[in-house]
C-alpha cells in the first residue's frame, strides 16, 4: 500500500488547498520534473526533441489556454489558432523592432497582445452564448489570418509572409540546439502550468466555474459576468499567444499565417475533449494522445504487407479514427482521459485491500 493517504492530515488551510495533497503525488511530480530536466536532455535524440517532445509540450500549453476558457469558464471558442498566430507574430515584431529586449520579455509581450485581441473577440460573449459564440469566435480565425496575410508589415515586408525565429539566447545561454529548445520550452510550459493551476483554484477560477455552471445564478450572487468572461478570454489568449510563440520559434523555426489555420484550432479542441474538460492534467494526456497516435498508426501500417494501406490513405484513416474516438469519449467518457487516470488513482489507494 505505497499509495495511501492514511496518516497524512491537513493541519493548515494552506495544506488543504494544495494541488497535490498526497505526499506520494508531490514526490512523483518532483521525480518527473527532475527526470524531464536532468535525464531527458541526455537520453533523447534530435528526432525525439524536434518531432515529439517539443510539439507535445507546446500543444499541452495551447490546450491549457483553451481549457481555461471552455473547460473552466464555459465559453466556447474556435479561435485558438488565431490567438496563437497573434502571439507568434507579435513576439516576432517586438523582438525585431525593440533591440536588446530579452527573449522572454518578447514572448510575454506577445502573449499580452494576444490577450488584448482575445478580449475584442470575447466581447460578444456578453450577449450570446453556446453555438452562436462558437461562430463568433470563428470569425477571429478568418480575420486574423487575413490581416497577417494582407499587411506585410507583420512579417517585416516578407513577400511570402514567413517569419523566422530570433536567436534563442536567454541570459547569455544559447538554446538553439534541439536539446536547448526542448529545455527552454519545458521551462516556459512548467511555469505557465504552475500559473494556470493556481488560477483555477483562486477566487477567479471559482467565479469561472460558477459562470460555466449557471451564469444567471452567478450574477445573482454578485459575480460580475463582464469581468469573469472577459478575463477568461484575456487569460486564455495570453496562454495561447505564448504557445504560438513557442510553436513558431522553438518547434518550427519559421512559420506563416496559414500555419495557424482552422485545423489547428480543431486540433486543440480535440485535445481538451480527449484529455478532459476542466482538468489541468487532461491537457497533457490529450496532447500526448494527439502527438503519439499518428506515430503509432504509421508504425502499425509499416508492419502490414505492402499495398494493404496506401500512403495516401493513412492520413484519411487517421482522421476517421480521430472522429470515432471523439464520439466515443463524448458518449462513454465525457471527462476524458483525466477521469480514467483519476479512477486508476482511486483504485491504487485501496490496493491490495480491494480490487
Amino acid at each position: 500500500m505505497l499509495y495511501r493517504e492514511a496518516g497524512q492530515f491537513s493541519v493548515r488551510y494552506a495544506d488543504d488547498r494544495r494541488f497535490f495533497r498526497l505526499r506520494q503525488d508531490r514526490i512523483a511530480l518532483a521525480a518527473l520534473l527532475l527526470f524531464a530536466f536532468g535525464a531527458v536532455p541526455w537520453l533523447g535524440n534530435d528526432y525525439w526533441f524536434s518531432a515529439i517532445l517539443i510539439p507535445f509540450l507546446v500543444l499541452s500549453l495551447a490546450a491549457l489556454g483553451l481549457n481555461l476558457l471552455t473547460g473552466y469558464a464555459g465559453q466556447l471558442s474556435l479561435g485558438s489558432a488565431a490567438f496563437m498566430a497573434v502571439g507568434a507574430f507579435a513576439t516576432y515584431n517586438v523582438e525585431l523592432r525593440v533591440p536588446g529586449l530579452p527573449l522572454l520579455a518578447s514572448i510575454l509581450l506577445g502573449g499580452l497582445v494576444s490577450a488584448l485581441v482575445a478580449i475584442v473577440f470575447g466581447l460578444p460573449s456578453l450577449r450570446i452564448k453556446g453555438f452562436y459564440l462558437l461562430v463568433s469566435t470563428l470569425a477571429a480565425q478568418f480575420f486574423v489570418q487575413w490581416a497577417l496575410t494582407r499587411y506585410s508589415w507583420f512579417s517585416n515586408d516578407n513577400a511570402s509572409g514567413v517569419i523566422s525565429a530570433p536567436p534563442l539566447n536567454v541570459a547569455g545561454i544559447d538554446f538553439s540546439s534541439p536539446a536547448g529548445r526542448y529545455l527552454f520550452t519545458l521551462a516556459v510550459v512548467v511555469a505557465m502550468f504552475w500559473l494556470g493551476a493556481n488560477l483555477v483554484r483562486s477566487e477567479l477560477g471559482r467565479n469561472w466555474m460558477a459562470v460555466r455552471d449557471m451564469d444567471t445564478a452567478a450574477a445573482v450572487v454578485g459575480i460580475s459576468l463582464l469581468r469573469a468572461k472577459l478575463l477568461a478570454f484575456a487569460i486564455s489568449g495570453f496562454f495561447l499567444g505564448v504557445a504560438g510563440a513557442l510553436w513558431a520559434f522553438t518547434y518550427l523555426g519559421t512559420v506563416e499565417p496559414h500555419g495557424f489555420d482552422l485545423s489547428r484550432s480543431f486540433q486543440i479542441l480535440f485535445i481538451i475533449i480527449i484529455g478532459g474538460l476542466g482538468s489541468i492534467r487532461g491537457n497533457f494526456f490529450g496532447a500526448a494522445f494527439i502527438v503519439l497516435f499518428p506515430l503509432l498508426l504509421s508504425n502499425l501500417a509499416g508492419l502490414l504487407p505492402d499495398g494493404v494501406v496506401a500512403a495516401g490513405q493513412l492520413e484519411n484513416l487517421q482522421k476517421m479514427l480521430f472522429g470515432a474516438l471523439i464520439i466515443f469519449f463524448l458518449i462513454k467518457e465525457p471527462e476524458g482521459l483525466a477521469r480514467l487516470w483519476q479512477r486508476f488513482r482511486e483504485r491504487a489507494r485501496l490496493w491490495p485491500l480491494r480490487y
